[in-house]
């Protein structure tokens, strides 16, 4: 099926989000549209699955226009999407997910769930999914639980698919299977939009390139374009995709992990006897595959793990046993890896968000009142500093792009005197630009002389920024190497092999 935009144009108050949107995807192609956070990339895609209406510009499919009241319409149309947060109830089986909007129902008005796990059997051995359609989907891994979502759009006979950012929370590893799974779908004959800011993604399995910047399309790119040619039309100007960072200069160990084990409530050991120190002006990249330990160990360094065995200490003084509160205002900084549940409060403005660390304090608190002067000029300095692209202080954090939802938590966390710096998967789910600006963060952090510790899955990135990388595999340490230890070794390192004699730092 060919789907084809002209002229789209959509506004929220005065800000317009597309501007006269032209775009044309032919049948059996993956067409990618590529931008940085807050592009309109997504809102240009709600346009067309019926979740918003614009004002301007006409959806034809097989040249035939289109008028979508809702998703129903569009789902009725062909049209499939799979978002970015899945639309997924945790509690129902996969067969349920699937059936959830429209179900069949037998003699005497009940559900056919029979007929419900026979279409995710028939799609999932079509396409080699190997899905249960009576598992639970809280039970399922990430990776998977995205190929229900894509089985729900096959099972309503979906010919044009959009997947909006589908790899910002896969591993490496469920990256890979899903670019398999799309060019199987575009064997098929299924139109796919691929909505995304990874660059190595787009180059891997597009056909063509889309690049949308602030509304507007900008250009069109084959697969064949260099890296540096679609970050530059992507953010307007020339970005530097290295890390440009001098060497460290390490002072004394600043914290100290010792005989360090996580043990769930079901007995099970998550981290298994971990002891490492990272030193004052240095970063200490903890790598791995997600899912060996990497998580409760942040967990536990920022007590948020009951059942730990082992110590913790930063500068001398104990943190183990310490509260959340206990250990922030120890001085520790914290961007956790999921910045909407953990580090946000979505309903929440800018400004709110900006001093939730601190809303119990000086200056921010003065006999129980909150100093609304001082926040709103606290707010706007840090909005312009880290570059926070919004409407205003006011506007909820809810409401911004990924990006700036990440320069928010980093504002506040980096505006606060540090005794050692905490973050996880920093650039989950980031473009180029927002990429760039939190790396200089961290490397700047680092420099003045702040012990810092990056936990991320992404090996481009840790191999970017760490001065020394600690491999985690099944909840122990493989090894600690230094920051230019070759790929080919970290990989193995991920994998469980113990690196060769003379590698460890």
């Amino acid at each position: 099926m060919k789907l084809e935009l002209r002229g789209i144009t959509k506004r929220f108050g005065a800000l317009v989000a597309n501007d006269d949107i032209k775009l044309t995807i032919e049948e059996g192609e993956i067409h990618a549209l590529l931008g940085e956070n807050g592009a309109g990339k997504s809102t240009l895609m709600n346009v067309l699955y019926g979740l918003y209406r614009a004002e301007e510009g006409e959806i034809l499919l097989d040249d035939v226009p289109q008028h979508f009241a809702g998703p129903g319409d569009a789902m009725a149309a062909g049209i499939g999407m799979v978002h970015q947060h899945f639309m997924l109830i945790p509690v129902f089986t996969v067969a349920e997910n699937v059936m959830l909007g429209h179900e069949q129902v037998k003699a005497g008005g009940r559900l056919d769930l029979a007929a419900a796990r026979t279409r995710v059997r028939e799609i999932s051995e079509r396409f080699g999914f190997d899905v249960d359609p009576d598992a639970l989907v809280e039970s399922l891994p990430v990776g998977v639980q995205q190929r229900v979502e894509i089985i729900k759009a096959l099972s309503r006979d979906a010919k044009v698919l959009v997947f909006d950012e589908p790899t910002a929370v896969l591993t490496p590893q469920e990256t890979d299977e899903l670019m398999n799974i799309m060019r199987q779908l575009k064997a098929a004959g299924t139109s796919i939009v691929f909505i995304t800011h990874k660059l190595r993604e787009v180059r891997e399995v597009a056909d063509r390139i889309t690049v949308i910047r602030l509304g507007k399309v900008v250009g069109t790119a084959s697969p064949t374009a260099s890296n540096e040619e679609l970050a530059t039309l992507m953010v307007g100007r020339a970005v530097d995709l290295t890390v440009d960072k001098a060497p460290a200069t390490p002072g004394a160990p600043a914290l100290v992990v010792t005989n360090l084990t996580v043990i769930d409530p079901l007995g099970q050991i998550l981290v298994n006897d971990v002891s490492f120190d990272v030193k004052a002006g240095e970063i200490l990249a903890i790598a791995g595959v997600q899912g060996n330990g990497q998580t409760e160990l942040t967990e536990a360094l920022m007590g948020l793990q009951p059942r730990v065995v082992g110590e913790i200490s930063l500068d001398g003084t104990s943190l183990r046993g310490h509260s959340v509160r206990q250990v922030l205002d120890a001085g520790v900084g914290f961007v956790p890896e999921d910045r909407t549940r953990d580090g946000l409060v979505g309903g929440f403005t800018i400004a709110e968000n900006l001093m939730l660390d601190r809303a119990n304090k000086l200056p921010f608190v003065k006999r129980f009142n909150l100093q609304l002067s001082y926040l709103a000029d606290f707010a706007r300095t840090k909005v312009t500093e880290f570059d926070v692209r919004s409407q205003g202080i006011e506007t909820p954090v809810g409401r911004l792009s990924g990006g700036n939802q990440q320069k928010v938590v980093l504002a506040r966390e980096l505006s606060r005197d540090l005794r050692l710096f905490v973050a996880a998967q920093p650039t989950r789910g980031l473009d180029v630009g927002s990429i760039e600006f939190v790396h200089e963060r961290i490397v700047a952090t680092r420099d003045g002389g702040t012990p810092v510790i990056v936990i991320s899955t992404e090996l481009d990135e840790v191999a970017a920024l760490a001065d020394r990388i600690m491999v985690m595999y099944r909840g122990r340490i493989v090894g600690i190497v230094p920051g230019d230890t070759p790929r080919s070794v970290l990989g193995l390192m991920m994998a469980g092999e113990t690196p060769a004699e003379g590698a460890a730092a």
